[in-house]
């Protein structure tokens, strides 16, 4: 594990499973955490026992641009840089057929997995580029390679990401600013598991196996990786 003292992590959609793996990753490489989610409340839940000098709790709309600016202000006027974007907020849901697809699963989907990643760029990359460097490290899926049926809306979204991802990282790489996302299969939830209980659940990715990948993309080892989609899918 990198050591990552003094190092500014935001980590979006930290409440839930995989973020709070992730946030306990970079807590335990001593890193500096802005910890973002939807609600106050969920935070609260999550991290009962944040530590105030090292750690903020923001709630924010990732889908409103003026909702995300202001949290990413917040952070940048406590820290005064961020070294290292997490966004590992997104949402899962089965869609209708493509010609079924109503404009709230689309809307849903698009905003939440695609347009946050817009948002959150938006927010941070203007203070990586003033400060040298930094890392972005995006979640897409392992199912963003292939269509499946009732999951138009959804691969769709997570395919945005992907090309997002690549996008970025051509107009960053000159700019010490390194941008991958993660593809992962089921990961191994409390909410993927009450959802499919009847599942193999050993052969779900464990969300601290992904957050070794992040760590990895976030850490100097990955300084000549530029636009990686990197699957990570346990035995599924």
């Amino acid at each position: 594990m990198s050591n990552y003292t003094d190092k500014i992590v935001v980590i979006t959609g930290a409440a839930g499973g995989l973020g709070q793996s992730i946030a306990d990753y970079f807590r335990k490489a001593d890193a500096k955490l802005a910890l973002i989610d939807y609600s106050d409340e969920l935070l609260s839940k999550a991290f009962p026992n944040s530590n105030e000098e090292k750690e903020i709790l923001l709630s924010c709309d990732l889908t409103n641009r003026e909702s995300t600016s202001n949290a990413f202000a917040q952070i940048i006027g406590r820290f005064g840089r961020i070294d290292v974007l997490a966004n590992i907020a997104g949402g899962f849901i089965m869609g209708e057929a493509v010609h079924e697809t109503t404009d709230a699963t689309w809307n849903f989907l698009l905003d939440l997995n695609a347009r946050s990643i817009v948002n959150t760029a938006a927010a941070t990359v203007p203070a990586m580029l003033k400060q040298g460097g930094g890392k972005i490290i995006n979640v897409s899926a392992a199912s963003s390679q292939k269509g499946v049926a009732q999951l138009g809306a959804y691969i769709a979204s997570k395919s945005a990401v992907l090309r997002l991802t690549e996008t970025m990282a051509d107009e960053l790489r000159d700019k010490n600013i390194n941008v991958n996302c993660i593809m992962p299969s089921v990961i191994d939830t409390p909410n993927n598991r009450n959802g499919m209980p009847d599942a193999d659940h050993s052969k779900w990715v464990k969300p601290e196996d992904l957050a070794n990948v992040v760590g990895f993309l976030a850490s100097d080892l990955s300084a000549a990786v530029h636009g990686a989609g990197i699957p990570v899918v346990g035995l599924s």
